[in-house]
C-alpha cells in the first residue's frame, strides 16, 4: 500500500553509530538508508518511505546500535495521514513515542489477519477545534505489532 513517511533522527556526535544505517542493506526488513542532513554539526539523518510495507523493524534497529549516549537521540516520526511529527525517545533500552500536548495517536482495530504490515495509527493535533477526529480503539483491540 503507497503511503509516505518521513523519520528523522536527532543525536549529538553520534556519526559512527548511524553510518551502517546510511548505507544499503538487502537483510534490513525496512527499505532505504538514511541520508546525513547536510551542514548540522550535531547530527541529523532522514529518510523518506513510500510503501507501508518497507517501514516495519525501523525502530527495531535503531535500538540495537550502541549509542554512547542514547538519552539524547530523539527520533522523529511522520505518516502522511498525521498532523504533525511523533517524537519516540529511549525509555528503558526501547523508542517509545513520547506524548505531545495537544495530540492524540489514534489506532484503527487490528486487521483480522497479519497479511498487510501494521498500522502506525494516525497523530492527530486534539487543540485545534477538529469535528472530525475519530473514535480511538481500546488498546486490546488494537494491532500488538510495531508499525515501525
Amino acid at each position: 500500500m503507497s503511503r509516505m513517511a518521513q523519520v528523522l533522527v536527532l543525536a549529538r556526535y553520534e556519526d559512527e553509530v548511524m553510518e551502517p544505517l546510511t548505507r544499503h542493506d538487502e537483510t534490513r526488513t525496512w527499505r532505504g538508508w538514511f541520508e546525513r542532513i547536510p551542514d548540522w554539526f550535531v547530527g541529523g539523518w532522514y529518510l523518506e518511505f513510500y510503501r507501508e510495507s518497507q517501514r516495519a523493524g525501523i525502530l527495531k534497529d535503531l535500538e540495537a546500535l550502541p549509542w554512547s549516549q542514547p538519552e539524547c537521540v530523539q527520533v522523529m516520526l511522520h505518516d502522511e495521514e498525521d498532523d504533525c511529527f511523533g517524537l519516540w525517545m529511549f525509555r528503558d533500552g526501547k523508542l517509545v513515542e513520547l506524548p505531545i500536548p495537544g495530540t492524540e495517536r489514534f489506532h484503527p482495530p487490528a486487521p483480522a489477519t497479519q497479511e498487510y504490515a501494521p498500522s502506525p495509527g494516525s497523530l492527530f493535533r486534539t487543540d485545534v477545534g477538529h469535528t472530525w477526529l475519530p473514535e480511538q480503539t481500546p488498546p486490546a483491540l488494537r494491532d500488538p505489532r510495531r508499525a515501525w
